[in-house]
């Protein structure tokens, strides 16, 4: 069975990805914070027929993340997709919103830390298996401020902007390799209580967007939008 770890899992995107890779064969690899609610996860995909495991990790303890992943691959044989997708649902200790004249090295840094190094973390961890098979799925998430930003969130956009530099980038090396690499923006809000007049898409209505991107290997980049 073929295997995606995906980083970030939760209630809403996290487990709409998990159910549309499963449903096509893949055993699934929950990885996220909190174990209890990783077990939820794992439950209702086994009452689906859906293989799945809960591996506890913060994408900010960079060794746990890298222990994660090794022991997904301990248990699974291999990892062939990668989703990193964390949004956290409650606020995160030194993470605040800044307009970009406010942004500064502080409360930049957090953000870049989330978004980005522990994207590139979680790539180093499996991409040397990948090269080697020569096959392999980078599939990497942010909000549409990566691609069209906006004011209250410049601190956030730009360090979404920085992951989605360097996965566009990061296909670009890795063509002809048999690994394929792509960014997915979601420019909606996803599910409900969204702001008034704002876009809104079901965690079901996106998800086939990343099977896509992993069948046809042929985009390095897709954006959401209602």
């Amino acid at each position: 069975m073929p295997t995606i770890a995906i980083i970030g899992a939760g209630p809403g995107m996290g487990l709409a990805i998990a159910r549309t890779f499963g449903s096509r064969g893949f055993d699934v690899a929950l990885i996220a914070r909190t174990k209890d609610k990783l077990q939820a996860l794992v439950d209702e995909l086994g009452q689906k027929g859906i293989t799945a495991e809960a591996f506890p990790a913060d994408v900010l303890d960079r060794p746990s993340l890298t222990a994660a992943l090794d022991a997904v691959k301990d248990r699974f044989g291999g990892i062939d997709v990668l989703e990193y997708s964390p949004a956290p649902h409650s606020p995160v200790p030194g993470h605040s919103l800044a307009i970009p004249s406010e942004v500064t090295p502080d409360n930049l840094q957090p953000q870049i830390e989330y978004n980005l190094y522990g994207a590139i973390t979680a790539a180093r961890a499996v991409l040397p298996a990948m090269r080697e098979a020569g096959a392999g799925t980078l599939l990497f998430t942010t909000g549409g401020g990566s691609v069209d930003p906006v004011p209250m969130m410049g601190n956030v956009n730009a360090a979404a902007a920085a992951l989605r530099n360097w996965v566009i980038n990061l296909n670009k090396e890795l063509a002809g390799s048999g690994v394929h690499a792509a960014h997915v923006a979601i420019s909606v809000w996803i599910g409900g209580g969204g702001p008034e007049g704002f876009p809104t898409a079901t965690a079901d209505e996106i998800a086939p967007l990343y099977w896509d991107l992993h069948a046809n290997r042929d985009r390095s980049e897709a954006v959401f939008t209602a």
